[in-house]
């Protein structure tokens, strides 16, 4: 293992744990701001990986899963480098939004420049600084505002290391999505660095699912790594690849009767919701297009036509899917509903 090993100025030599913030732009007022970065150091030597929150600021699902991961005990068994960072966005949580102050998208702005916008400024620390240094990465994210995301890893499942990850983590749906123009996995993957996307919960909410899911599923990846020690499962949550998804939009606008959850296995033809007027009179019904589970649902009773409405995520075994979402809630969750 190398000993050297910098970050934002500050070494970190084997075996040393260190919390570093890393200065970004000051406020208007003068305060200062800085992205606070955990970095911890096994004894051996292994892979350096990232997992950070919060790149959107109104997602704080994955704050409380950094905030379990490094109070974990696994990680005194440590081999490598974990770089944990619980808020990437610190202008957006300040702000519970999605975006900066200049309304940009920081996932949209990678691989930034050092003398750009706030965004590019952000990106370019980010990346020179932390991603840079990583073999892997884990970027949790979670719904927009009043839309719910089922756990789900999103990644470049057509590259095998990136998949093995994927199957690793532990979650029933995989999606294997493209990469964006403008976002981390991009840069990351520009840079050689394997990555992982993992959505579940809403905006602005903790869900206790969605956090035991996510710490969990760092753990298992870690192990996969061989970041942390094996250990014997007692059962293996077997993943599906989605073969496609896409949303349901509302075909008027009113006042929505949601009529299934997030993880059903829902059939063609069958209503997932009801649109009805200010006087209670049946407007239209979303009904499914085929055989699929709800891995997305908007939340709010209020629709206008064209949103989308339910997120379907499409399998061959769409039942086994649901069975194992079913087993992966008892684990986690044993006796309460989703």
């Amino acid at each position: 293992m190398a000993e050297e090993f910098t970050i934002g100025g500050v070494s970190v030599a084997p075996g040393e744990t260190r919390r570093i913030e890393l200065p970004v732009v000051r406020l208007y007022t003068g305060t200062d701001m800085a992205i606070p970065v955990y970095v911890k150091r096994g004894k051996k030597s292994g892979p350096t990986m990232f997992v950070c929150a919060a790149i959107h600021g109104d997602e704080l699902n994955g704050i409380e899963i950094v905030s379990r991961l490094i109070n974990s005990r696994s990680l005194k068994s440590l081999r490598g480098t974990l770089i944990a960072v619980p808020v990437v966005n610190v202008y957006g949580v300040l702000e519970q939004s999605r975006y900066l102050p200049d309304r940009r998208d920081l996932n949209r702005s990678f691989p930034g420049s050092a003398k750009g916008s706030l965004a590019a400024r952000m990106a370019h620390v980010v990346l020179d600084e932390i991603v840079s240094k990583c073999d892997y990465g884990i970027d949790l994210h979670t719904g927009a505002l009043h839309r719910s995301n089922l756990p789900q890893i999103r990644a470049n499942l057509d590259d095998q290391p990136t998949r093995d990850m994927a199957r690793a983590f532990g979650v029933p749906v995989l999606l294997n999505s493209t990469l964006r123009d403008g976002s981390l996995r991009q840069a990351a993957a520009d840079l050689g660095v394997r990555i992982l996307l993992y959505e579940a919960g809403e905006a602005l909410r903790f869900d206790e699912f969605s956090v035991r899911v996510g710490y969990k599923g760092i753990i298992n990846v870690m192990r996969h790594l061989q970041m942390l020690p094996q250990v014997k499962k007692k059962g293996n949550i077997e993943p599906f690849i989605a073969r496609r998804s896409g949303w349901l939009r509302a075909t008027d606008s009113g006042i929505v009767n949601h009529r299934k959850r997030l993880g059903d296995h829902v059939l063609e033809g069958e209503t997932l919701a009801t649109i009805s007027d200010l006087y209670g009179e049946e407007l239209d019904r979303v009904t499914c297009n085929a055989d699929g589970i709800i891995i997305g649902r908007q939340n709010i009773p209020l629709v206008q036509e064209g949103e989308a409405m339910f997120h379907i995520a499409y399998f061959h075994e769409p039942h086994e899917v649901a069975e194992n979402l079913g087993l992966l809630q008892d684990s986690l969750l044993p006796g309460e509903n989703f």
